[in-house]
């Protein structure tokens, strides 16, 4: 579970987002992502005895940093209202698919997948959704699977308007194949961070998750 506290500071943050409130209040920072860290290294724990790729990896390895790149953002507030932990095969900067925790009040989810691949893993995936659809199809429409996500996100910004080129229109994986990000996200309420099934949640969330991320990351390794 994550203390109250935790999401006290980044609520107060969202409201105050300048240096000089983060610079007064940097205790309570420090103590908020602790508290993350070690709600993180919980999960990576926990889920890598069913995933060795992950196991040996620390929170450090996971954790973003709460500043923001404003270099080409026209939103210069200086920090995220967010904490954010990318448990991947590498750690959050690995090009791999991996499990991820998004803790901000009002918008937490836990979920993972792939996103925005470079172009030439963006190609492995989709030949790899084409030559074993049977099995990816059987791994989005396990029940596990679609009792805690339901489907694959397919907002706009993750989806092309038309099947790719190389593509029959009427693939039967075209669904699949307009797909530029490969992702599945639980949305999570304030309630569920501070409870204390959180972790046993979050697990379990990722345990439906690692059948798409082997796949995923045995395309990009072929």
């Amino acid at each position: 579970m994550l203390q109250s506290a935790t999401l006290k500071f980044l609520k107060d943050l969202k409201k105050n987002n300048d240096k000089s409130w983060f610079d007064a209040h940097r205790p309570q920072y420090e103590a908020a992502k602790k508290d993350f860290g070690q709600f993180i290294q919980a999960v990576i724990d926990k889920q890598g005895k069913q995933d060795p790729t992950i196991k040996e990896l620390t929170a450090k390895d996971c954790m973003f940093r709460i500043n923001r790149d404003v270099r080409f953002s026209k939103d210069k507030s200086p920090y995220k209202s967010n904490f954010g932990a990318s448990i991947n095969r590498g750690g959050k900067k690995s090009i791999y698919a991996g499990y991820y925790f998004h803790c901000e009040p009002g918008q937490s989810f836990v979920g993972g997948g792939i996103w925005m691949p470079m172009p030439a893993e963006v190609k492995k995936i989709r030949q790899e959704i084409d030559y074993c659809f049977d099995e990816f199809k059987k791994i989005v429409g396990n029940k596990k699977f679609q009792a805690v996500y339901g489907d694959l996100d397919r907002g706009e910004e993750f989806s092309l308007s038309r099947v790719p080129q190389g593509f029959e229109k009427d693939n039967p994986a075209a669904e699949y194949l307009r797909l530029k990000s490969w992702l599945a996200t639980q949305e999570l309420k304030d309630a569920d961070l501070t409870s204390g099934e959180l972790v046993k949640k979050t697990g379990a969330a990722f345990e439906a998750l690692q059948p798409l991320l082997l796949f995923l990351n045995r395309a990009m390794d072929e």
